[in-house]
């Protein structure tokens, strides 16, 4: 990597697959670019990733003109502590934690001939940008959400609009340069209902740090969320670079951050004709009840179509019911269906034989599908899936509604389950998506190609991060590290530092 030390990006990851997939994605964009990336997140997580993707530590992997490398730390709790499952309890120890770890990680780095340029973060973990600071590196984040649910939480953090509320929880919402939401579409966390409530908190304190990141990466593009990203970069530093999984200068096999090794689907649908299969799947995260599992199976058996099936369990410390499918479901279904418990999802939807998906409209979802040309089925849960579902059927108008969201309180019955299917895949309607979701694929194939919207932000960002790790080596003290480590550490801190293997 010739004598000067590479400019060195550090990517820190709050430990959920929906925030390790896109920083993930970044770093591999950012290395493509000739960058030395090191991606880190709880060990907890790099124990999964290096099962499901045969990753090992500190090796850096080529990736188009730099290299990606992994760094796992400790949290301090063990493998299957329940605790985990709580944020209340377990964004304040990944804090803790974090503070004194990710410091030692980067003087090892300096010490080893790469020194940090520059750190990212995801929302959840603020306080990566306080690290940052107080060792004189640059900080950005990468926002995980649309442009659009960005400016909603912007503006509930600062009070600039009426948002729902115990005395008026059925109010509308209108937000500059966006449709009008209604209740139910803004992003659920800010509901004063939202059984969420700790969501809510984690995301906020990423807008108490606002002013700390010299740039905010986002993963969508100009052409898809115009308007909105052009009146939020009036406010705050936001540069579109995605869609985030299109890099036309890597493989897609080089390094993944699935959690679980993907089942082989594609060879099954390999045997399907074009446009006969509707992909069903509902994220990470989400989990539906026993009685809305058996009215989609019921729906999808009576709609005849074809289909490929996630069914991801639950984490085994969730304390969640395994869901099951009604007997016989399977042998009913013959050849025409396939479940299986994850699935390679950009493989998915960019193949031949997938006619739609039936998704919970999660950020990293919703760009995979407009971006691979797919309609949509509709079917949020909570959070910004409501927001996206919206936009999805009403403002990029690829997709059709099956449900409004978990506070609908109501099981989708199965001949709505048939008729949405059915939408969505035969007739006028199901033929408008599908041109629609045609032209935000060109459009998002357009950006990320050279010289397209997002690939110019990225070189920009690139060349910016290269500028400040110039300023950095100037102002750097002998040792290297901009300031002392040992300076101002609380009694925990200190407590930890000799606890915790780093």
């Amino acid at each position: 990597m010739g004598s000067e030390p590479p400019v060195h990006v550090f990517l820190v990851s709050f430990p959920g697959q929906g925030h390790v997939n896109p920083l993930l994605r970044l770093g591999k964009r950012l290395a493509s670019k000739g960058l030395l990336v090191t991606f880190t997140t709880p060990e907890s997580i790099g124990r999964q990733m290096r099962k499901a993707n045969k990753i090992v530590d500190g090796q850096p992997n080529p990736v188009g003109d730099g290299f990606l490398r992994f760094e796992f730390f400790e949290d301090g709790w063990d493998e299957h502590e329940v605790k985990r499952q709580d944020l209340d309890l377990y964004l304040p120890q990944l804090e803790l934690v974090g503070k004194v770890v990710i410091p030692e990680m980067v003087r090892r780095n300096q010490e080893a001939g790469r020194p940090v340029s520059c750190f990212i973060n995801n929302p959840f973990i603020p306080w990566v940008s306080d690290v940052a600071e107080s060792l004189g590196i640059p900080s950005a984040m990468l926002w995980v959400q649309s442009a659009a649910c960005f400016s909603a939480y912007y503006h509930y953090s600062r009070n600039l609009v009426p948002f729902p509320s115990e005395a008026d929880p059925e109010i509308d919402v209108q937000l500059p340069h966006m449709p009008l939401l209604k209740f139910d579409e803004v992003p659920s966390f800010l509901h004063p209902t939202t059984p969420y409530p700790f969501l809510r908190r984690a995301i906020m304190g990423q807008y108490k740090n606002l002013e700390k990141p010299f740039c905010i990466l986002m993963d969508t593009f100009d052409e898809l969320e115009h308007d909105v990203l052009e009146f939020m970069s009036k406010i705050v530093p936001v540069r579109p670079v995605g869609p985030l999984f299109k890099n036309p200068r890597v493989v897609p096999a080089t390094v993944r951050g699935d959690f679980m090794q993907a089942d082989d689907c594609v060879s099954w649908l390999d045997t399907k004709p074009a446009a006969s299969v509707v992909y069903i799947s509902f994220g990470s995260v989400v989990y539906l009840q026993q009685a809305q599992i058996d009215e989609i199976a019921h729906g999808l058996l009576e709609s005849e179509v074809g289909f490929l099936w996630v069914m991801k369990p639950p984490h085994p410390d969730a304390g969640l019911e395994l869901l099951t499918l009604p007997e016989g479901f399977l042998a009913a279904a013959g050849e025409r269906g396939k479940v299986v418990q994850w699935s390679p999802q950009e493989q998915v939807l960019a193949h031949p034989s997938v006619a739609a998906f039936v998704t919970h409209c999660g950020w990293n979802s919703t760009m995979e599908a407009l971006t691979s040309g797919v309609p949509v089925i509709a079917f949020p849960q909570w959070g910004d899936q409501v927001t996206d579902a919206k936009y999805l059927v009403d403002v990029f108008k690829v997709g059709v509604r099956m449900c409004r969201g978990e506070a609908e309180n109501r099981v989708v019955g199965r001949d709505e389950v048939r008729e949405c299917l059915a939408a969505a895949t035969v007739g006028e309607k199901a033929a408008e998506m599908r041109a629609n979701a045609a032209r935000w694929k060109a459009a998002a194939a357009a950006a990320v190609e050279e010289g397209g919207s997002s690939d110019r932000n990225l070189l920009e960002f690139v060349e910016d991060v290269r500028l400040r790790s110039l300023e950095i080596g100037r102002k750097s003290t002998p040792v290297g590290l901009p300031v002392d480590l040992t300076a101002a550490k609380t009694e925990d801190e200190r407590v930890l530092e000799t606890a915790i293997p780093v």
